[in-house]
């Protein structure tokens, strides 16, 4: 059931009692999950916070918890799958539910008992109506009585005839039913796409009650951005949330320029900004940055030798000097990063990458410590995606979510460093898939598997790290192609999981078009393929286009999806 009013219907009701929260391993999440703990430390809620990767985690933290706590606060998880069915919960458990996953499960959305969804009222979600999807169970009893012979009274005889039809009309208007409801539902449950940032809809919950703070709008500004560096949300969806959360930041971080009320310097300030599309440059050198980010690598060509000219004629037509693009930024000289974004926009022009500004958000501490939002993304997916020590999960989320705060600058600097290195690794996969001939047309997707022993191919088997690879690899095959039919295509990505056990993690993503609404049809495909062909998966995580298989399987569920799709 929604909730139409946060405060009163969740917030009040769960201040007093003990909460678990659990939390999915998504930088939005982990936003959301700082504002609800700062408003709970506000409050002296009590509460237990367990990270959940996939839904085994989940159905697990709850079976070890279900007698300890009556309240469940799951946070980017669970809208999209019928909770009361995968979790069975006793009768006076509470779930509340604040995830950015669509379509929402009818059975969630009509349960006004148990479930309490907290959703942002604004979002287009298109949920069937009740009377479509759900009807009471009529007492259709087979009239098992013997067939008149003809020697009953004629008015017993003609009733009964009656009753004969009425009961006919009655199975085929439940058979026309059904079958309506089995096509409303498919349509409804197709496509798998996001709505509201979690982190924008905690936040929001914090200004109505008036406890919203500069940290806590600068955490749902990291959202909102997750979404859109993961390319989860439009472009439009994108730029409508920015306006939002821009008319916060000017009533948080207005100040006149008087002596009483001008701020100290280590104070910590938002500002909006535009600014270029291209990773943590700022904390890395020019030149490195437009090797690395998607966009540029991908419009410039630069796994090939005419894509490096392409470059050296770029960073020449903006007047830069190698020697000053491949120093650190922060060592370049003043003079040149003055009118820096205006040369690199007016060349970007003339290059094609009309593209290359953006609008988002930046925060200052002193002077010193100056981060975008993108920054922080990249580098708290790095930490919780760590491949480097081997660690728990647990530990990696733990250290993910202290590096949102002010106070853990050394873990922020942490991530910025292992963020280049996952951003160069996808780029040089990228460029070995492109320059190999590994992508694959197989009819209606495009195919890409990585091999055992490619570099970094441990990375990849990480959820978050194969998404970016995926979409990079696909944008830039799209670029690199002449094929037409090919730009259109999807892609799904195969990567090693757990070799022991002979497993290969797999994603599906939709094709790279302008007018791409985001909508993401691999879920119940691959659901699909799996069924038919009997193949070993696991659909374990939240997003419900991600799957492990069973490397034995593989090809059987390959042709089961093409001739699915086809």
């Amino acid at each position: 059931m929604f909730i139409s009013d946060c405060r009163r219907e969740f917030y009040d009701l769960i201040v007093s009692q003990r909460v678990l929260l659990l939390v999915a391993s998504d930088v939005d999440a982990l936003c959301a999950c700082k504002i609800l703990q700062a408003l709970f430390q506000c409050d002296h809620v009590q509460y237990t916070l367990v990270p959940v990767a996939g839904w085994q985690e989940l159905e697990t933290a709850f079976l070890e918890h279900k007698d300890q706590f009556k309240y469940f606060v799951l946070i980017n998880c669970g809208a999209n799958v019928d909770l009361l069915e995968i979790l069975q919960p006793e009768e006076d458990t509470l779930f509340f539910v604040c995830d950015s996953h669509r379509p929402i499960n009818v059975v969630n959305v009509y349960n006004d008992t148990q479930i309490k969804l907290l959703v942002k009222q604004d979002d287009d979600l298109d949920v069937p109506a009740y009377d479509d999807i759900f009807r009471d169970e009529e007492d259709e009893e087979e009239d098992s009585e013997n067939e008149s012979d003809g020697s009953e009274p004629l008015e017993k005889r003609r009733r009964f005839e009656e009753e004969v039809i009425e009961r006919t009309m009655k199975r085929r208007q439940r058979r026309e039913w059904e079958a309506r409801r089995r096509e409303i539902l498919f349509d409804y449950e197709q496509y798998e796409y996001h709505g509201t940032s979690s982190a924008m809809v905690m936040f929001d919950l914090a200004w109505i009650m008036s406890k919203d703070l500069n940290d806590m709008l600068w955490w749902a500004i990291v959202g909102l951005t997750d979404q859109w560096v993961q390319d989860k949300i439009t472009q439009m969806k994108y730029v409508t949330d920015i306006g939002i959360l821009q008319r916060h930041v000017s009533r948080h971080n207005h100040r006149n320029e008087d002596e009483e009320n001008s701020l100290s310097i280590d104070c910590m300030r938002i500002a909006f900004e535009y600014d270029l599309r291209l990773a943590l440059y700022q904390h890395w050198s020019l030149y490195e940055s437009l090797c690395n980010t998607s966009y540029t690598s991908a419009s410039l060509k630069l796994w090939s030798v005419q894509g490096q000219k392409r470059l050296q004629e770029f960073l020449a037509d903006m007047g830069l000097p190698l020697k000053q693009v491949k120093q650190k930024f922060h060592s370049m000289d003043m003079s040149l990063k003055e009118n820096l974004r205006e040369m690199i926009e007016e060349s970007a022009n003339k290059f094609g990458m009309r593209d290359l500004r953006v609008q988002t958000f930046s925060i200052h501490f002193g002077f010193k410590n100056k981060f975008s939002a993108s920054d922080i993304v990249y580098a708290t997916t790095s930490l919780m995606e760590n491949i480097e020590k081997e660690e728990p999960e647990t530990t990696n989320f733990i250290k993910a979510l202290d590096s949102l705060s002010r106070g853990n600058l050394d873990k922020l600097h942490q991530g910025l460093d292992l963020a280049k290195k996952q951003l160069r690794a996808i780029q040089q996969t990228v460029a070995s898939c492109i320059c190999t001939n590994l992508v694959i047309s197989q009819g209606p997707f495009l195919y890409c598997s990585l091999m055992e022993g490619t570099p970094d191919v441990k990375l990849f088997s990480k959820p978050v790290s194969l998404c970016l690879l995926s979409k990079y690899l696909l944008k830039s095959f799209v670029c690199s192609t002449k094929n037409k039919r090919c730009k259109l295509l999807p892609l799904v990505m195969a990567a090693p999981m757990d070799v022991e056990q002979g497993t290969v993690i797999m994603v599906g993503i939709p094709p790279e078009t302008e007018s791409s609404d985001k909508k993401n049809f691999f879920g119940r495909a691959f659901e699909k393929a799996a069924e038919s062909t009997g193949s070993r998966t696991l659909h374990n995580h939240f997003e419900l286009s991600i799957i492990e298989l069973k490397t034995e399987d593989r090809s059987k569920f390959l042709d089961a999806l093409i001739s699915l799709l086809s």
